[in-house]
């Protein structure tokens, strides 16, 4: 019998970013809650282990070791118990190198997903250090729902209740390098801009999208700025999305190239795609929800 699990896309609401420190990293503070859509992992029995992608965006993941197949071999390792062979695939539904954490959610989906299957004795916590030892976002897309991150984005801690909030997702279909946006942010830091790892104060709670669209107001995103250096085409998608009478609110995601926008009904988000999506047909576009954690759909 095959299972399967959504690997749901990680939203980056604010993303306050400081200068690098010594160990090379930039210490950040964040907002991060999960979308209902992503990718999905899909476990089966089979004669040998094999490890399949497909989907719109399989392509653009080319030859490198998946984090799936890094998170299947680090859990082997880690059961120290055999397993039967398995077929696990990756349809891989969001854009590559996206701002989404695609890569962190898979693995985490993946991580939860074998162990389930197969009834590993390894707990939540276990996979959860697995996951981080995979990317400092691996803990928070491990968990899949709304959460504070600082450090490197892998202390975690309490994110203020949200109920499910409409949005759409928008990218202008240009990937987005990491590296190449924080490059970016440490040459607007050596002219004096650039913000810093703050963590904002907020409430304990999010009432409406309005009141959180209200709150984000007063955050930021520090690598938009950056990434509009690398991708150009990432203004387009914010002024579109900010011009829109449908929107409350539109950041960045992440390093990018993908951006949000936080609408006050699904009425409203259904209408701002279909708009967006007729009038930029080549741009990947997806209404969706905000929060998490989602149950699998």
């Amino acid at each position: 019998m095959n299972l399967s699990r959504l690997a749901p896309a990680k939203i980056n609401l604010f993303l306050h970013v400081g200068t690098v420190g010594a160990d090379g990293y930039h210490p950040v503070s964040s907002l991060m809650a999960f979308a209902d859509v992503g990718d999905r992992l899909t476990i089966g029995p089979a004669d040998y282990p094999a490890f399949e992608v497909d989907g719109p965006f399989a392509a653009g993941l080319g030859d490198g070791l998946n984090l799936v197949e890094q998170a299947w071999g680090k859990l082997s390792e880690k059961a120290r118990v055999p397993m039967p062979p398995f077929r696990l695939i990756l349809t891989k539904q969001l854009p590559v190198a996206a701002g989404l954490g695609g890569g962190s959610s898979d693995a985490g989906a993946a991580l939860r997903l074998i162990r389930d299957a197969h009834h590993l004795p390894v707990d939540d916590l276990a996979l959860e250090a697995i996951a981080g030892e995979l990317g400092a976002d691996g803990p928070a897309c491990f968990a899949g729902e709304p959460v504070l991150g600082e450090g490197r984005g892998d202390i975690l801690s309490r994110a203020p209740a949200m109920p499910a909030i409409d949005a759409v997702l928008v990218n202008p279909g240009v990937p987005c390098s990491t590296g190449a946006v924080y490059r970016a942010y440490d040459a607007f830091l050596e002219r004096g801009g650039g913000g810093g790892a703050d963590m904002p104060r907020l409430p304990s709670a999010f009432e409406d999208a309005a009141d959180m669209a209200a709150i984000l107001s007063f955050c930021r995103n520090d690598l938009e700025a950056p990434a509009l250096t690398v991708a150009p085409e990432i203004e387009v998608v914010l002024e579109t999305l900010r011009s829109a009478p449908e929107t409350l609110f539109a950041r960045m995601s992440g390093s990018g190239a993908t951006c949000f926008a936080l609408c006050a009904s699904t009425y409203d988000a259904e209408a701002l795609a279909e708009q967006v999506a007729v009038m930029s047909p080549k741009w990947w576009v997806q209404r969706c929800r905000i929060g998490g954690p989602w149950p699998d759909i």
